[in-house]
């Protein structure tokens, strides 16, 4: 057993076979459903989360859902786009959020250890809810970010759906996507770079290097970046879809009151994290 849960390869493979499952069941759920096309994709969405659930739960590891976050979108949207047509817009769009999927599932792969390790925040959820962490389990770490993705890539959905026509404001917006994703690809490079150097001993405490000697969570300001400038791409393009924006701003809330604050509490518990925090700005490099 314990060689099957550190066997990384083992796990990235059963984790491939898993969403290429969960990518059948939403496919074929979007496919049978008689509703309007947004609401099938809402459903289809949840079903195919139902079932990458069901195997967290019997492979006893929440993290079997990290890569969901970044593998739906680009399911999701390139399925619109066999299914509808390629357009200009759909492409850059297409192309943006495909950045910054690869990279955020490269992200995950690189820091994958095997099924005996779970994200540190399911865990401490876990610790803290007790009998009550099934249903947790089943809505916060599942249920909720995949709402909340869901409302992150709908705008884009919606211009692929109905082939808005391009206009030359909107690369300004995608823009800030692909940028978003590359600040979190520099962010990620140099985070690893120092976790090297602190497990050789080289370098101890708070990261204090690159964009991190700016930003506290530099990754998290990437994230949120990135679905504003799909948001207001899609906008820019289909103007009186003004309401899709309510995708990024839900992804702003989870990040200010949950991932954020989560993350400070840890860090929090180490030394010098008062000094670190009264010199290290959360977000931006202004007070906030």
């Amino acid at each position: 057993m314990k060689n099957f849960q550190e066997n990384r390869t083992f796990g990235i493979l059963l984790i491939t076979l898993i969403y290429v499952g969960a990518a059948a069941v939403g496919i074929g759920s979007y496919m049978l459903l008689p509703f309007a096309f947004w609401l099938k994709l809402l459903l289809a969405d949840v079903f195919a989360t139902v079932f990458v659930f069901l195997f967290s739960v019997l492979l006893r590891n929440a993290s079997v859902y990290d890569p969901y976050w970044s593998v739906q979108p680009i399911v999701i949207i390139l399925a619109f786009l066999i299914s509808k047509g390629w357009t200009l817009m759909g492409g850059l769009l297409f192309g943006a959020v495909l950045f910054w999927g690869i990279r955020l599932t490269v992200n995950w792969a690189y820091t994958f250890y095997g099924f005996g390790y779970q994200d540190w925040r399911y865990t401490m959820l876990k610790e803290k809810t007790g009998k009550f962490y099934p249903i947790i389990n089943f809505i916060g770490i599942h249920m909720v970010p995949t709402l909340v993705v869901y409302g992150c890539i709908l705008p884009a959905v919606f211009v692929v759906y109905y082939k808005a026509a391009f206009r030359p404001l909107s690369l300004l917006f995608t823009a800030i996507s692909v940028g978003a994703a590359v600040l979190q690809l520099i962010a990620d490079i140099q985070m690893h770079a120092f976790r090297a150097k602190k497990k050789a001993g080289k370098a101890s405490g708070f990261i204090r290097e690159g964009l991190w000697k700016y930003s506290r969570h530099p990754n998290y300001l990437g994230e949120i970046l990135m679905w504003w400038g799909v948001g207001l791409t899609s906008v820019c393009v289909m103007p009186q879809a003004w309401y899709l924006l309510a995708g990024a701003l839900a992804n702003t809330l989870l990040f200010f009151c949950v991932s954020i604050p989560m993350a400070d509490g840890r860090m929090s518990q180490r030394a010098g994290f008062a000094e670190y925090k009264a010199q290290t700005r959360m977000l931006l490099p202004i007070k906030t």
